[in-house]
C-alpha cells in the first residue's frame, strides 16, 4: 500500500525545512511506500483551509493531519506503518 503524504509549508517557516528532512529521508529508507507531496500554503490556500490548519510545518497521511511541527524520523516512520496496517 501507498502511503500519500503531504506536507504543509511556508516560506517564512523557520521550522519547515526540517519536516521537509525528515519526510525527504524516510521516503529514501522507504522506497515506493510514500507519494509525496508539498503544499506551500500561500500558493495553495485552499488546500490549507481544507485541512483546517492553523499552523506550518503539517504533515498529513492520507488525507489525516498527523502531525504539527517537525516530527523525528521515528514518529513519521511509526505513524507511516501504522497507516499501513491500518491501526
Amino acid at each position: 500500500m501507498v502511503v500519500k503524504v503531504e506536507v504543509f509549508t511556508s516560506p517564512s517557516c523557520p521550522y519547515c525545512p526540517m519536516a521537509i528532512e525528515v519526510v525527504n529521508e524516510v521516503e529514501k529508507d522507504m522506497p515506493g511506500t510514500l507519494e509525496v507531496e508539498k503544499i506551500d500554503i500561500m500558493v495553495d490556500r485552499d488546500k490549507a483551509v481544507e485541512y483546517g490548519l492553523m499552523a506550518v510545518p503539517a504533515i498529513a497521511l492520507n488525507g489525516v493531519v498527523r502531525f504539527v511541527g517537525a516530527p523525528s524520523k521515528e514518529e513519521l516512520v511509526k505513524a507511516i506503518e501504522e497507516e499501513k496496517t491500518g491501526k
